[in-house]
């Protein structure tokens, strides 16, 4: 069996790749096992010096993997070597941190002693998205390196090439060979990897279907996952936002990655009071993005990652306007070759329509009217996703409340969109998944929390 993948800004064929037999597989999975045992007696300082080795080699060869993330995927140049930056942004924080995160923690009680251990727990399952090929993948993988598990990585199908690199920045930073893996196989051979006895948990970032596939069989095996799954996120525009700069930041967020973002906005709900004025900033601000050469520094917004995520894209638009959304900007197919969309506004947005029930993967965005604050509230947890969210208001203080309080999300912010960053937790509720990645909390995912207590 083989892999092809294609440049989807003009459809062109980049490689073809052979799929890792099943003999293969398992002899990673024994040897990533083995090398788990070693590595997790070594020293946190070691890991340490590894680790920033790995950041290090990834500012090196910036421009080679940002490249290939742009040929393989359509991402901008420029936000591909953002990307690549990020990474060893996550690799040097961990490398800094790991050890405080996982140190004893002691607790007094009527033992002489008694205290929590942070242990790892071997080999995990990394089942990667395409949408940010290396930063999905490090974000994982520097805490549950650090914390002395071992990695394998089965990643989207489009992008075996960012994989391979993945694995070569940890092999050539001189971690042990075995101890991160990248396994070119097809999804349908993840079920059997969850079964080994030497794969202890997995961790998955995706679609809805693909993380209960992966809980449903991880739970059989009684393994810990973590998911962060599709999102909806939901952008409130209050009475008494500085409408320019909400639009301005709107328009940014939903239009990061070509809007193939599961931490985009997606919808965009403004209060009565001010829903047309900021439908038409937001509108213009859409406008000032046009679709261009991914490989182009001045691009902000490439091809969508596949022809058939595109057209699913637009039948999602059509079938919204047939139910009364109403086309203020985009929502059309181009004539040219490659899977583009362009920055595209609906507005009127109500349920029953696919744009306000469902996550549209690309750069189009829902503009809904609510009656007031209570209702925006009501309509951003109208939705059977809670991953990221974000309040547009100049009362701080009740930005923050709404945020704190109201909300159902992983994460909401105020007067900002929404990014992931390694010094906080990330991760989501309800169909977005549970779990979290970063932060302290993100490396003591993968270890077993144990008590001791002596007498």
């Amino acid at each position: 069996m083989s892999i092809t993948t294609y440049n989807p800004a003009n459809n062109e064929k980049i490689k073809t790749w052979d799929e890792h037999t099943d003999k293969q597989v398992t002899e990673a999975i024994e040897q990533a096992h083995e090398a788990h045992l070693q590595w997790k007696t070594t020293p946190f300082s070691y890991r340490s010096e590894r680790m920033k080795k790995a950041a290090e080699i990834l500012r090196e060869r910036k421009q080679q993997y940002a490249e290939l993330m742009t040929l393989e995927m359509g991402k901008p140049i420029s936000q591909s070597k953002g990307e690549v930056e990020k990474c060893a942004w996550v690799c040097e924080y961990y490398a800094d941190h790991a050890e405080r995160f996982l140190s004893e923690s002691n607790i007094d009680t009527e033992a002489s002693e008694s205290f929590v251990t942070f242990n790892p727990l071997g080999t995990v399952l990394a089942v990667m998205p395409w949408n940010f090929p290396q930063w999905q993948v490090f974000r994982f993988a520097a805490p549950a390196l650090m914390a002395g598990n071992a990695g394998l990585l089965k990643h989207a199908a489009n992008v075996p090439g960012s994989a391979d690199a993945i694995e070569e920045v940890f092999r050539d930073a001189g971690f042990p060979e075995p101890l991160f893996r990248n396994l070119i196989i097809s999804s349908k051979k993840v079920a059997g990897i969850l079964e080994h006895d030497m794969v202890k948990a997995a961790t998955l970032t995706g679609s809805e279907r693909a993380g209960s596939a992966v809980a449903e069989k991880s739970g059989a095996e009684l393994k810990k996952t973590v998911l962060e799954l599709g999102g909806s996120d939901p952008y409130l525009i209050l009475h008494d936002a500085d409408i320019p700069k909400a639009a301005e930041i709107c328009a940014t967020s939903r239009l990061i990655n070509s809007g193939q973002s599961c931490i985009a906005a997606k919808r965009f709900i403004a209060v009565g009071s001010v829903y047309d004025d900021f439908l038409e900033a937001f509108t213009e601000q859409m406008k000032k993005t046009e679709m261009g050469d991914p490989m182009d520094e001045d691009t902000r917004l490439g091809p969508q990652a596949r022809e058939d995520l595109r057209d699913e894209l637009h039948e999602q638009v059509e079938k919204s306007i047939s139910k009364g959304a109403e086309p203020v900007l985009g929502c059309n197919v181009p004539d040219r070759k490659g899977a583009w969309y362009p920055s595209s506004v609906l507005a009127g947005v109500k349920p029953g329509m696919p744009a306000y029930e469902e996550e549209l993967f690309g750069p189009v965005a829902s503009v809904i009217r609510a009656k007031d604050e209570d209702d925006a509230i009501r309509i951003a947890n109208d939705s059977p996703f809670g991953l990221g969210s974000a309040v547009f208001t100049e009362d701080i203080s009740r930005g923050r409340h709404i945020a704190a309080e109201h909300i159902e999300a992983g994460c909401c912010f105020v007067n900002d969109f929404v990014k992931s960053d390694p010094r906080l937790p990330f991760g989501g509720i309800k169909k977005s998944g549970y779990g979290r990645e970063l932060s302290d909390y993100g490396i003591k995912e993968f270890v077993n929390i144990k008590t001791v207590y002596v007498k």
